[in-house]
């Protein structure tokens, strides 16, 4: 990992400014000489900068982020507790973990950092802009933002502007934070049985009943089960993210999530997309529940010229994540 550290203040789209910034950020492969061969990955939710640990079998020889081929970038969303300045990094006002007074950020500002990060690593043109679920709300509004700067635009299980839907589920999942006592303790572990819930809540979405029917089923049996092989899972899952995340990051990325709008400001969402000049490649998944196949539809169809494809998928959402074979197969050939 990678950290470039930018002294001066950061403005947000708030007017509030953070007075210094880190920012994590990963590369695969070599930048070659015309520096034409950069694509650049915008990350979901919980992920990270390392896209090989979040994104199987595509930063790999013969996939479509072939690192033999291609500079991979991806830097991690400030805001988030993998490198970038996020709730627990120290505040310098006070020497102390910003936690709940780190200032509301939007998917804008989480842009303008990749801005910044581009700018210092020299990489005025970008060859390939990809991004999925929340990676693709920075990857749209990125394109609309620079519309001249990428030659190719790769949007996957995403959309232009938070639905009432996908916020709804978001504060569903702030409702279970909050209803934690401990979250607004001045401490990285607080809040933690609420992320867990919260976590919880969010597979049912990313995953849908398809997901869970064919991989949580108890084994038959004559006896009353104890204990479901679906409750488990989700415990299970509600701590592995406590592990390796904090419920104020959490938090301010749902927070974020929901400000998404690529037509604030723009004259509205259809003009926003108007603006994106380059090759576009929208990928929808059948089975999935926050990003619809017919809302992903719609999207292909404001992008001038955009192409549409679609994964059969039981995984729902993250079928963007466990597909990678079909996803491979329809971007190695375009």
């Amino acid at each position: 990992m990678n950290t470039f550290h930018s002294p001066t203040p950061f403005l947000l789209e708030s007017g509030e400014t953070i007075q210094e910034l880190d920012i994590a950020y990963h590369t695969f492969g070599t930048l070659n000489e015309r520096k034409d061969n950069v694509v650049w990955v915008c990350h979901a939710l919980t992920a990270n900068s390392d896209v090989q640990d979040w994104w199987p079998h595509t930063v790999e020889a013969g996939c479509f982020l072939d690192p033999g081929k291609w500079f991979v970038v991806c830097a991690n969303i400030i805001g988030s507790c993998y490198g970038s300045t996020g709730p627990t990094s120290i505040n310098p006002a006070t020497g102390e973990p910003y936690y709940d007074a780190f200032p509301k950020l939007t998917i804008r500002d989480m842009v303008n950092a990749h801005i910044l990060l581009a700018d210092a690593l020299g990489l005025e043109r970008i060859h390939m802009l990809v991004g999925s679920s929340v990676g693709g709300f920075q990857a749209i509004e990125w394109v609309v933002m620079q519309p001249e700067r990428f030659d190719r635009l790769i949007l996957i299980a995403t959309s232009p502007k938070a639905s009432p839907w996908s916020i709804a589920i978001d504060e569903t999942q702030r409702m279970a934070i909050l209803s934690d006592r401990t979250y607004g303790e001045h401490r990285p572990d607080a809040g933690h049985d609420g992320l867990a819930a919260a976590r919880a809540i969010g597979l049912l979405t990313y995953r849908g009943p398809w997901g869970y029917n064919m991989t949580q089923q108890d084994p038959p049996t004559d006896e009353i089960p104890k204990d479901h092989r679906a409750c488990s899972y989700q415990r299970y899952q509600g701590e592995k993210l406590c592990r390796r995340f904090n419920a104020y990051s959490y938090m301010a990325i749902l927070d974020a999530f929901d400000t998404h709008d690529a037509g604030r400001g723009r004259g509205g969402v259809s003009a926003a997309l108007a603006r994106i000049k380059c090759p576009t490649i929208v990928i929808g998944i059948t089975t999935d529940i926050i990003f619809t196949p017919g809302e992903m539809r719609e999207l292909t169809d404001m992008i001038p010229g955009a192409r549409y494809f679609e994964i059969q998928s039981e995984f729902g959402h993250d079928g963007f994540l466990v597909e990678h074979e079909k996803l491979n197969q329809i971007l190695m050939q375009e």
